[in-house]
């Protein structure tokens, strides 16, 4: 993903438009924006599907009655409610008499709009409804990039309307039918009289279809592939962050078209409801304490889309697994445009072989590892033959498009890595993180291929050991306050000296040892970095350092929640508290609902944070952090073919008594709750040894 734009408002034109009081309701592949007040009439406002928006208006009015709103918000991921007032209509006391209560509901394909008018007063009303549309049929890129909208002309189609372009149509329909439809002006009208008491009501149907189906359907609604969770703790926020986080995951959830019965995680609404690699694969691993069959179907429907052959128009390679998949070309600008299907990551097929390797752990069948392992095996050969392209040993990456992503690991924007004195850096670029990915993934491998009698386990051992030494050697730089990693090696081998956030994503890997790992834990620990409402991506020390950047001083919750595993699986479990505590806070803040990043101020200056004006929100990976470091306060980890289970609540303190129903382990459910005083009770599938320990030692 990249935010390859600025942000902007419903005038800036060729300005990413701003999302952060935006109310998103979400039914993948479809979703809608609107204003806090229900109405949709703004610059990202609309109802999608499929990467194209069907309506970019849709508002009520009275003539000649202001409308006031009263109240609005989502109740749950994919309805919403809107109560507002007809101000001084049916009004003998400074009472409110007569109402609108507007309730919106989105499923696949269908917006559906309910209008309640209710006269609560002792005046018989009468007024004028009317219900403006428009359109411009957009896809997603050209409303990301700010572009000025393309109205498209509406035709009569009996009681509603119709738009159409190329192969995408939407048909706008009313129960019952208007008094009135204006084409031309996308306009629905509608006589209201009401006796005191009565209430009237009406329903809109907006249907919105590809000719040739959806890239990627929804899947049935009871086909849940996790088992979903009941957290109750001393501390709500959690328990309220972990629930909206379970039903905004529920509807993030898509197909492959190939094998309907395999699901996988849309990365989030509005700029990426779509298969991406990087995301999908981290969703799937954070909630791998909920059961094994989402990593299965998003292994599975990535691993049908591995590469085979070297392309440079799409940076596809043998191996090598995809960054995401759209149904057309997209074209930001005259610089920037990305094929349907784009290979440009860096580190999506280490994750895929770790998330392989990590879903055997925790109970995936034997036959199901298996069949992957050929693809395991191709994945294994790409870091070796064309993710380290020169032969150094480190896995770089460069944009050969000369239009594509010239950042191809998670902090993909044009700017995300820099020295220390705010330079850019010139790629071939390794990136520190991606070094860790490629450690535990050639563990990870060596371990699965020697389980399954698969020659090469040896020799992916020894890769990774060299890899472990040449890190040490060439990644490793000093300041004043000590030795640290650098973000990355550029093109000409030199440490790109910037303090980043990237450190939380080596912790627990295996790449460092214990002195290291402390050197980075108290890093991690240091307020530069340490905001208080999560881990900022760039220290606030740095020349570079912008609390708004997209990836150089804001707040990424999936960052954060991995460097809190990170800092739990190394042994750093109050550092991990800290991090922690600080996504909570953020939570209540956002109504459970964390964006994919905000702003990075920090609690020091800020009491609440502020949002990071376009971003999405819900994202796969923030909804999913929630489990994350739900398994970091357990310190819970499932080996599975070695027949045991770990706990080590190293900092749960802050949430006991706590109680967890739900979990899964080897297709079992798993149950653990923990006293005030800190006794555990666990509920575990037969077959398995319960190990507890205070901490997790690594």
């Amino acid at each position: 993903m990249t935010n390859s734009e600025s942000g902007g408002g419903p005038a800036a034109v060729g300005l990413q438009p701003f999302l952060h009081d935006a109310c998103v309701t979400l039914y993948a592949p479809s979703f809608a924006i609107s204003q806090a007040d229900g109405q949709i009439d703004g610059a990202a406002d609309g109802f999608y599907h499929g990467d194209c928006r069907a309506l970019a208006r849709l508002t009520v009015a009275a003539d000649g009655i202001v409308i006031a709103p009263v109240r609005g918000g989502l109740e749950g991921a994919d309805r919403a409610a809107f109560r507002s007032v007809l101000r001084g209509l049916g009004e003998e006391t400074p009472d409110p008499a007569v109402t609108l209560h507007r309730r919106r509901r989105v499923i696949p394909g269908r917006l559906e709009e309910t209008l309640e008018v209710g006269n609560a007063g002792r005046q018989h009303v009468r007024v004028r409804l009317v219900v403006s549309t428009g359109t411009d049929l957009a896809p997603i890129e050209h409303v990301k990039s700010g572009r000025a909208p393309v109205p498209v002309s509406a035709t009569l189609a009996g009681g509603g309307l119709d738009w159409s372009r190329n192969t995408f149509a939407v048909r706008l329909t009313s129960s019952p039918e208007p008094a009135a439809v204006d084409p031309a002006l996308g306009q629905l009208e509608y006589e209201v009289e009401l006796a005191p008491g009565a209430s009237w009501s009406a329903v809109l149907h907006c249907d919105a279809a590809h000719e040739d189906g959806d890239q990627f359907p929804a899947p049935p609604a009871d086909s849940l592939p996790w088992r979903t969770p009941v957290l109750r703790s001393a501390d709500r926020r959690f328990d309220h962050w972990l629930s909206q986080s379970a039903a905004d995951l529920d509807r993030l959830r898509l197909t492959d078209p190939e094998k309907p019965a395999d699901q996988f995680l849309a990365a989030g609404a509005p700029w990426f409801l779509t298969l991406f690699g990087r995301d999908s694969l981290w969703a799937a691993r954070m909630l791998l304490p909920l059961g094994t069959d989402l990593a299965a179907g998003t292994l599975r429907t990535l691993a049908r889309r591995q590469g085979t052959k070297s392309d440079r128009d799409n940076e596809e390679q043998p191996g090598k697994i995809l960054h995401e998949v759209r149904r057309a070309p997209q074209n930001f600008n005259e610089n920037f445009s990305l094929p349907p299907c784009y290979y440009g990551t860096v580190d999506a097929t280490p994750l895929w072989i770790t998330l392989l390797h990590d879903s055997w752990r925790w109970g995936l069948a034997s036959e199901q590892v298996e069949q992957l392992l050929p693809h395991a095996e191709a994945a294994l050969a790409w870091m070796r033959d064309h993710g380290d392209a020169d032969g150094d040993g480190f896995l770089k990456y460069i944009d050969h498009t000369g239009r594509g992503l010239a950042n191809q690991g998670w902090k993909d924007s044009g700017d995300s890595i820099r020295y220390r004195d705010g330079s850019l850096a010139a790629s071939p670029i390794a990136l520190c993180e991606v070094q860790a990915y490629a450690y535990e993934a050639a563990r990870g491998g060596a371990d699965l291929l020697r389980a399954f009698g698969r020659p090469g386990a040896d020799q992916w051992e020894e890769w990774a050991e060299r890899l472990r030494d040449r890190f040490r050697r060439h990644f490793w730089v000093e300041d004043e306050r000590g030795p640290y990693p650098a973000v990355a090696l550029d093109g000409r081998k030199r440490p790109v000296d910037s303090v980043t956030s990237g450190f939380g994503h080596l912790l627990g890997t295996g790449l460092l040892n214990h002195e290291e790992s402390a050197l980075l834990a108290a890093r991690i620990g240091a307020p530069d970095l340490d905001s208080g409402h999560g881990l900022r991506t760039l220290s606030s020390d740095s020349v570079a350092y912008n609390p708004y950047g997209y990836h150089i001083g804001s707040i990424w919750p999936h960052d954060t929640a991995i460097a809190v595993h990170g800092l739990v699986r190394a042994g750093f479990p109050e550092t991990a508290a800290s991090l922690s505590e600080g996504l909570l806070t953020t939570s209540a803040v956002f109504d459970a609902r964390l964006p994919e990043l905000f702003a990075g101020h920090g609690a020091a200056t800020d009491a609440r944070p502020s949002p990071y004006p376009a971003s999405c929100r819900p994202q796969a990976w923030a909804a999913a952090s929630s489990v994350l470091i739900l398994q970091s306060v357990l310190g819970l980890s499932a080996d599975v073919p070695g027949g045991t289970l770990t706990i080590a609540p190293g900092f749960a303190e802050a949430y006991r008594p706590l109680k967890v129903e739900g979990l899964d382990v080897a297709g079992g459910r798993l149950d653990i709750s923990i006293d005030a005083d800190g006794t555990a009770h666990i509920e575990a599938p037969k077959g398995l040894v319960v190990k507890r320990q205070h901490t997790t030692p690594r």
